[in-house]
């Protein structure tokens, strides 16, 4: 299905950019009369879904339940006008706390 997407979209790779547009397309109408706070809620039931798919799933299962996760962070982020691409700048250059390439934070 990814392939034909894809495809359709007349695109090799899926940017984030690009992705956060097809789940606005596909989702914003239904999030938005949902609202944040309940769809924050079908966010948190994914998250336990993820959850229990990392503690006793199959590896595909835990393909499946990142996908629902991050689908759902995406359409989280388009309620809240948050634009992924630019937030997710914030670590493209290392730990953005101790500031090195690879984190030498204490936690």
């Amino acid at each position: 299905m990814k392939e034909a997407f894809r495809e359709l979209l007349g695109v090799n790779n899926m940017d984030m950019e690009l992705f956060q547009e097809c789940i606005r397309e596909t989702y914003f109408e239904k999030d938005n009369q949902r609202g944040i706070s309940s769809t924050f809620l079908w966010f948190m039931e994914e998250v336990g879904e993820l959850a229990r798919a990392i503690g006793k799933g199959n590896h595909q299962d835990r393909e499946d339940e990142f996908a629902d996760v991050f689908a759902w962070l995406v359409s989280l982020a388009n309620l809240c006008q948050i634009n992924l691409d630019k937030v997710s700048q914030k670590y493209l250059q290392g730990c953005p706390k101790c500031n090195a390439k690879r984190c030498i934070c204490k936690r």
